[in-house]
């Protein structure tokens, strides 16, 4: 009889392969390269139909300005279509009240904070969010267009 030689584990001696046959995925990968791109040119981007305005004919009312400055006091300036403006001195806790009252009278008034751009932001934001509390409308931030990116 003859003897079979066997390896250490008892398979018949054959070796584990330890790499990976790649050739069949970049075969796969290349078939899938050439189908895209013959593809894409045939799509067509999604373009999308933006509404136009007109312009208005209607001169448009100057926004009610919140004026805070950096020594603390808080001043509201109203102008009229004349560019001829009126500032008077308002405390904080009155302002969302005068505010609210100049908007019922004037639904359309637009209301921006014009700030000192050495007051703090915290000041800033509890000025908008007093103005957000009593439901004003169309409330803004006022920059310097020369400043502004």
């Amino acid at each position: 009889m003859a003897a079979v030689q066997r390896s250490s584990r008892g398979g018949r001696g054959r070796r584990m392969m330890n790499d990976i046959n790649v050739v069949p995925y970049i075969d796969v990968m290349l078939v899938l390269l050439i189908i895209f791109m013959v593809a894409a040119p045939m799509i067509n981007p999604g373009t999308v139909d933006l509404p136009s305005v007109a312009k208005s004919t209607s001169p448009q009312r100057p926004p009610l300005e919140v004026i805070l400055k950096s020594n603390g006091d808080l001043l509201l300036r109203q102008r009229d279509k004349n560019g001829q403006s009126q500032e008077q001195p308002i405390n904080k806790n009155d302002l969302p009240l005068r505010v609210a009252e100049l908007q019922r009278e004037d639904p359309e008034l637009a209301v921006v904070i014009a700030a000192d751009k050495s007051i703090r932001y915290e000041l800033v934001m509890q000025t908008l969010s007093s103005l957000q509390k009593r439901q004003i409308q169309k409330v803004g931030l006022l920059v310097n267009p020369e400043n502004a990116p």
